[in-house]
């Protein structure tokens, strides 16, 4: 009789693991890698630690991350691999005991009374629970996020609503934001914000728009810190967004140190970001992926996996605008 398709998901997790524990690159790509390009390159599957710049194992990440209060764990929101990495990691937390709250970019502020209305209805099919949270579809693959969600919520574990919702954003882009969260960047972070704002556009963007668009990439943060530290203080609490906003020097970390709108401060120390980051065939270098700008770490721990694409987005857009 063929195991059943948890199961099935169990043993995939588990051998792709147990791969990753080799020193050998041919072992760590030899099963599970859902993304297509790169599956040879010398990075993959490893684990780096900026503190003091070595490979580690998968085992020691669970035992350092179990020692933090607050976990931001990144993605690639369209990289497979990164969401199963990731499933994998809060299943063991879940195993043990010791994941608290489990915060999403993915949901927004407008959702969170649907997250607290959740019944054994609206738990009954996959398809169900996505009616009900009023998911959007299209700028979240529910095959990525659902499974997770699922799993979360039959657990018992609480899901927080980290996101601003459509309205707040407008407000926010045509708008001034409270001093609180404006503040809480320094010259240097605000300067850097600007660039990736202007790179993320891919040079298209006026400059007339790059100050209503930070507001908005720093409202999102400080909703996504605020999610974290409103949350009941029983266990390690968990934050699931894109890689750049769990960056320790421009995004989450920040606003939770800082402890906007009354909460209290987390100590930096207290904090942890992994980011999921694609390997280029440009470089076998761990501190090329970093992007660090200043003397902050961008993340405590890389962990490398092939590519989903090689598309080279700004020249699409460059296409398409013509």
């Amino acid at each position: 009789m063929p195991p059943s398709r948890p199961l099935l998901l169990s043993l995939t997790l588990l051998s792709l693991f147990s791969c990753m524990e080799s020193s050998s690159p041919s072992a760590r790509t030899a099963v599970g890698w859902q993304s297509p390009l790169y599956q040879d390159h010398a990075l993959i599957g490893r684990i780096w630690r900026a503190s003091d710049q070595r490979f580690i194992t998968v085992a020691q990440l669970q035992q350092e991350l179990d020692r933090k209060g607050f976990l931001l764990l990144g993605e690639k929101h369209d990289n497979p691999d990164h969401h199963t990495l990731r499933r994998s990691l809060l299943q063991q937390m879940m195993a043990s005991g010791t994941v608290g709250t489990v915060s999403f970019e993915m949901l927004d502020s407008s959702q969170q009374a649907l997250v607290d209305n959740i019944d054994s209805a609206d738990m009954g099919s996959a398809e169900a629970l996505q009616a009900h949270l009023l998911w959007d579809a299209e700028g979240w693959d529910w095959n990525f996020y659902g499974p997770v969600l699922t799993e979360l919520l039959a657990a018992g574990v609480p899901v927080r609503a980290a996101n601003i919702s459509s309205e707040e954003m407008m407000a926010i882009y045509g708008g001034e934001l409270d001093a609180s969260i404006a503040n809480v960047m320094n010259a240097q972070q605000m300067e850097q914000l600007n660039l990736d704002i202007d790179e993320s556009h891919c040079g298209m963007l006026p400059a007339s728009q790059f100050p209503a668009m930070v507001r908005v990439q720093q409202s999102r943060d400080a909703s996504m810190a605020s999610s974290l530290s409103q949350a009941a203080p029983v266990g390690q609490r968990v934050l699931i967004a894109g890689n750049y906003h769990v960056r320790r020097d421009l995004g989450v970390s920040n606003y939770l140190s800082a402890g906007i709108a009354g909460a209290t401060a987390v100590p930096p120390a207290d904090i942890v970001a992994l980011g999921f980051m694609e390997v280029s065939p440009e470089s076998n270098e761990p501190a090329d992926y970093t992007e660090a700008f200043s003397s902050t770490a961008p993340y405590d721990y890389l962990w490398f996996t092939p590519a989903v694409s090689a598309e080279d987005y700004c020249a699409a857009m460059r296409a398409g605008g013509q």
